[in-house]
Formats: C-alpha cells, structure tokens, sequence
C-alpha cells in the first residue's frame, strides 16, 4: 500500500494541469521515497505528496491513438499546457505525433511523477464517511490517498448503440475509436454514423475510396463563419455549467457547438458525399433496412457516434444520482467532496481542463488544510 496526499487518474491536458499546479504548491513526488504504509497515517501530512497515474504506455493522452489522417490543421485546437507554450507544427503533421510530443516535453520541463502503464480498477472509500481517506486499486498496487483529482477523459467510453439486428451482421463494425485510416475500407460499402465533427471528417476521407452512407438522427444544421469561444463559448459552458450543478448528466461542448463549414465539410459537400440519410431501422446480415423499409447493402458500418465520460472506476463511491448525473460545484463533487472531475462538464476543452486542473488544485488545498500547500497561488 503506497501513499499518495492526491492521486491525479490520468495524464492528458487536464491531469498534466493538475499535475503541474500540484508542484506549484509544493506537493512532492510520491515517487521518490516516502516509503508505504499499511495504516496510512502519514499520507503527506507533513510533507504533501502526489502521484499521475496513466494508463497508457506513454505521453499524449488520447492524442497518441488518433487516426492517421487527423493532421494538425484539421483539429479544433490545441491550448497551450500552463507555463509551456506549444510549439508551431506544421499543419500536415499528424496530430497523433505532435501533440503527443508535446505533453512529453511539458512531463519532462516539470518532472511530473507519473506512473505508466497503471490502469485504475476502482475507487474506494476507506470507511462509510463520505469525506474520509481512499483507496485507489490500480494492476499495479494500491495506493491510500486523502483526495483524487479524475482526468480520465472519454476515450476509453465510447457510445456504441444498441440497434435491432447488429449482432448478426457479417460485415465490419467499428467505433471511431477504432479508425486507423480510409484505406482499410478501398472499393468497400461504408455506412457512417453520425453528425459530429469526427463523422463528417471519416466521412469525406473514406468517400474518395469507397461507396458511402452518411445517416444521423436529425438533419445536421452547418454554421457558416467560425465559432466565436468569447461570444458563444461562454453561453454554452454556463449552460453546461447549469446542468452539472443541477446533478443532470453534462452535455458535449462539441455538439453544444453544432457542425460548421470546415473544408472537409466543404470537399464532402462539392463531391456530392455530404447526403445525409434518416436513421435506418434495422440491421440484416448483408446491410441495412433503411427507413422507407428499401434495404441497402454494406460492407462495414463506422459508428462516430461520440463518448461519454469514463468513470466507471468510480462507481463504488456512489457519486451519480438516479438520473446518472453527478452533482457539483466547480470541480468538487458534492457527494464527494475529496473527489474532483476534471476535463468533465465544462472543462471538457483544453482551454478549460488548463482551468480546471487549477481549480481543483487551489480547492483541494484549502480543504486538506496543509500549510505546506496552502502557500501559493498558481
């Protein structure tokens, strides 16, 4: 049994945040000495600690697992990590190699103690009092905490629907999640899933190869010009905002946002691919029973039908109401109070995981009452 004052659950934009003002406040290593303990007692109390656990084998997040195409000029944006501005990369660089490159140099520059591989199992309290000590169950040991900072993403998580007959269809299913590149489906049948950004991105790649079928569940409505963060930005997160502290279930800022006229959009259009087609009704072993009760053949089916949060680790602390929300305030979860969600709800942008992993920080402190890392504000 290890010990840790914090345990930050994972090492993308908002878990090297956490991590980077964990040592601003003179948190140290978990790492490097400290020893263990089966009582956990001391657990930083005279000298705080901290730990990153990362469940993958290296630095970048989700970033390292992103399809090839996915090049930085048609990401949505990177926000510089605090106190490291990123470096100019040139637009036909993926993004799986970039941005990774750059989480390894901020790692690095701050020597984060972070612990990779190390997948969380689960989450639990000590005993029943809700804002006593936990523990933290990983493949690789345990560790006993005060509090936990969770940036785990969506990922791991991803939204695959339940549709009459998909277990019996002879062709490929695949996730976004799953997509490498559009050249696994040449000469194919490809029907795409979807209105977000990743599904009209798949969808026009995949279109110069293949055969396509783009089907949504409500017409996707395009927005002409950019998306303005200083005008809509700050509607969208306050009311997002509204509905975490409501205890409702977080919405996505991407869909919050709505498609736009992006030039992958633009090409998928003028090449006559971007004909989106209602919902089908079933799934049969050769393809699709559209709407009209016509069948369409296919060969594969892309689910790019987006992710929800990945906190089933947490579910033996109970946090979730009946509603399958978690109620709170900033980044503290009120069922909780020693846990705080971060890269969640609102923070779900890189601008506001930066943010976010300030504020847990700045909350937990206060609330562990250490003057060691009550001292200075990031």
């Amino acid at each position: 049994m290890r010990e840790a004052t914090v345990v930050v659950i994972g090492a993308g934009q908002a878990g090297l945040s956490a991590g980077y003002h964990l040592a601003r406040r003179d948190f140290q290593s978990a790492l490097s000495g400290g020893g263990s303990s089966a009582s956990g007692e001391r657990l930083g109390r005279n000298r705080p600690t901290f730990v990153v656990l990362d469940a993958n084998p290296a630095p970048g997040g989700a970033w390292q697992h992103r399809w090839e195409s996915l090049h930085m000029a048609t990401v949505n944006g990177i926000f510089d990590l605090p106190g490291f501005p990123a470096p100019h990369v040139a637009p036909e660089v993926p993004s799986r190699d970039a941005v990774p490159a750059y989480f390894s140099a901020f790692e690095n520059r701050n020597r984060l103690p972070i612990l990779r591989p190390t997948r969380v199992a689960y989450v639990r309290r000590i005993d029943d009092d809700p804002e006593g000590d936990l523990v933290v169950e990983t493949d690789t040991g345990q560790w006993w905490t005060r509090a936990i900072i969770n940036a785990t993403g969506t990922w791991n998580n991803p939204v695959l629907p339940q549709y009459p007959g998909g277990r019996i269809f002879t062709g490929r299913q695949l996730h976004t999640r799953d997509y490498v590149s559009a050249d696994e489906f040449a000469g194919q049948r490809v029907a795409i899933v979807g209105g977000g950004i990743s599904a009209v991105q798949q969808l026009e790649e995949i279109s110069r190869g293949a055969t396509t079928f783009w089907y949504t569940r409500r017409e996707p409505v395009f927005r002409d010009g950019s998306f303005r963060p200083e005008f809509e930005g700050r509607e969208i997160i306050a009311r997002i905002t509204a509905a975490v502290e409501a205890g409702a279930p977080p919405g996505s800022i991407v869909a919050n946002t709505g498609p736009i006229w992006s030039p992958y959009a633009i090409a998928a259009r003028d090449r006559g691919v971007l004909a989106r087609r209602p919902m089908f009704t079933a799934i049969e072993p050769e393809g699709l029973r559209e709407a009209d009760g016509s069948f369409t053949p296919v060969d594969a089916i892309l689910w790019a039908t987006g992710f929800r949060p990945d906190l089933s680790h947490l579910d033996p602390l109970h946090l979730k109401n009946d509603r399958g929300g978690i109620e709170m305030r900033g980044t503290q979860v009120l069922a909780g109070p020693r846990v705080h969600l971060i890269g969640y709800g609102p923070s779900q942008s890189t601008v506001g995981a930066n943010r976010a992993g300030r504020d847990a920080v700045r909350v937990l402190s206060r609330l562990l009452g250490d003057p060691l890392c009550a001292g200075r504000d990031a």
